[in-house]
């Protein structure tokens, strides 16, 4: 797929707070797929828009390495002229950078959002994600420093956890502090950062969270089917549902199915042709694995995850073993636009780290690179796949558990 030159008036905006009065006018919620580490791709973006998604976020990009490497910027971010309602998700530990990736993607996003929940052990130690939670005064200070230095129209946002899986006090405390900057909307994971995903969501500590601000709050967690979220809107009053493991399983959850129509598998075959050498391996491949869990037998599945690296031969085993020639989609022949070619200046980025005397700005960029590996979401899949009895073959109990790349 070739790339075409766009100034930032010809991509479309969509104005993110209007998304959710909308949807609060029509009396439901806004649905919303989440920012996840090596899936959120703009391909992956194409497929679950054309079920239903109304929102959805890159995945989670490191602020330092955008700021600093090309090479970071053309692996983490690509978009096309349809790729909106779109929030670029940035993990960051200091507001320059926020700041400096957040104008250098202005053109290409309606909104950016920070990351304040990744628990992961890397993430923390470093100073990202959960670990900003110990410090909110933090946290408030990088909004604030994005919210005044952009367009009001352009959505600022931020994704926590729950402080406490008991006493709501501190982190009510905490959202309203940084409701306090003048962010757009916020976004609140139903656990601690300690918890794991077999600890349910805790509605009513989110549900005390959205009676305790004026501003739109998304709930995140346990959301596998349209109904769960159906459900969480019901239950917290929530403005907007989030949903990372669910979309993995079924990219066509919003539209209604409890797990992949073989539809979607087609569409994804007929996405992952069309971007041809834009989309890695590793990237269609995972897709694959993991929604045709309701599809395809133990024995198929570990076949297709031990496939070689060759896209023609997962092509090839998905047409042979899903029954695609009785698939009607009137999406078969869409052609996506093409890739913006983007362009960024690091004019900014360059003069705040002088001013503050730092020579980052003469970096090649941070190590962390999210395809260096498979990664230990799909890592563990692969596993429980072959610790599985033959009785247990089908069904979600391919998702759940496990290790995982994204903030659930």
């Amino acid at each position: 797929m070739k790339s075409v030159k766009l100034t930032m008036e010809e991509k479309h905006k969509t104005n993110i707070r209007e998304l959710f009065s909308s949807a609060a006018e029509r009396k439901t919620f806004v649905k919303i797929c989440a920012p996840m580490v090596r899936y959120s791709k703009l391909e992956f973006r194409n497929l679950v828009r054309s079920y239903g998604t109304d929102l959805a976020f890159t995945s989670m990009i490191m602020a330092d390495s955008f700021c600093q490497s090309e090479k970071a910027r053309l692996n983490e971010f690509t978009t096309n002229n349809d790729d909106t309602p779109l929030i670029a998700q940035f993990a960051a530990n200091n507001g320059v950078d926020f700041l400096s990736a957040s104008e250098m993607v202005y053109p290409y996003v309606d909104g950016v959002d920070l990351n304040c929940g990744c628990p992961q052990r890397w993430a923390m130690a470093e100073g990202y994600g959960s670990a900003l939670l110990k410090t909110p005064e933090r946290i408030a200070d990088m909004l604030a420093m994005v919210r005044r230095n952009m367009p009001n129209s352009f959505s600022v946002s931020v994704k926590v956890r729950l402080l406490s899986n008991s006493n709501q006090k501190e982190t009510i405390e905490m959202c309203r502090q940084l409701e306090a900057t003048g962010i757009t909307f916020l976004s609140v994971h139903g656990r601690t950062a300690a918890e794991k995903t077999n600890v349910p969501v805790h509605k009513e500590a989110l549900r005390e969270i959205k009676q305790s601000i004026a501003i739109p709050m998304v709930a995140n967690g346990d959301i596998f089917t349209l109904d769960d979220a159906e459900q969480m809107h019901a239950e917290t009053k929530c403005d907007g549902v989030m949903a990372a493991r669910g979309m993995l399983s079924n990219p066509a959850m919003f539209a209604g199915p409890k797990s992949t129509p073989v539809e979607c598998v087609q569409r994804w075959l007929n996405i992952c042709r069309q971007a041809d050498t834009d989309i890695t391996y590793q990237c269609m491949h995972h897709h694959f694995s993991f929604m045709t869990e309701s599809l395809l037998t133990k024995r198929l599945r570990c076949e297709l995850n031990s496939l070689s690296r060759d896209k023609d031969k997962v092509y090839d085993f998905i047409r042979t073993h899903l029954p695609l020639d009785s698939v009607v989609d009137d999406t078969a022949n869409e052609e996506y636009p093409d890739k913006i070619s983007c362009t960024y200046s690091e004019q900014n980025f360059r003069q705040r780290c002088a001013e503050r005397g730092s020579t980052k700005a003469d970096s090649n960029g941070s190590a962390y690179d999210p395809e260096a590996s498979d990664g230990s979401f799909f890592q563990s899949k692969q596993s429980e796949l072959v610790q599985q009895d033959e009785s247990s073959v089908d069904g979600v109990d391919f998702m759940d558990g496990g290790g995982f790349l994204f903030d659930e």
